[in-house]
């Protein structure tokens, strides 16, 4: 997927997670702000590169503000930002294929 415009999903809200993409010409763009960054940044850094990776996306710049969302609430973020980014609405999104 090409990400084709700015688009957020998520809240600042304790055990969840803001995530933004854009727009970005060279590969992958991260950047992780988190209240458990020391116990768990690197699985959250794996967590957002896997699911950009299997949406197909290769280039984006994603902002990640997490406060402490467990690893299915941040992947369902990512894949919201990137799908609202894409313009796929409700109808056209691949449940049981793309998303797991």
């Amino acid at each position: 997927m090409e990400i084709q415009k700015p688009a957020l999903a998520g809240t600042l809200e304790s055990t969840d997670a803001q995530v933004s993409v854009e727009p970005f010409a060279h590969g992958i763009e991260l950047s992780i702000e988190s209240s458990v960054m020391n116990q768990y940044g690197r699985q959250i850094k794996a967590t957002v590169l896997e699911t950009l990776e299997r949406l197909g996306v290769k280039n984006a710049k994603i902002v990640v503000i997490d406060k402490g969302a467990l690893e299915f609430t941040l992947k369902a973020r990512v894949e919201c930002a990137v799908f609202r980014s894409v313009g796929t609405s409700e109808k056209n999104i691949p449940w049981g294929g793309l998303v797991k």
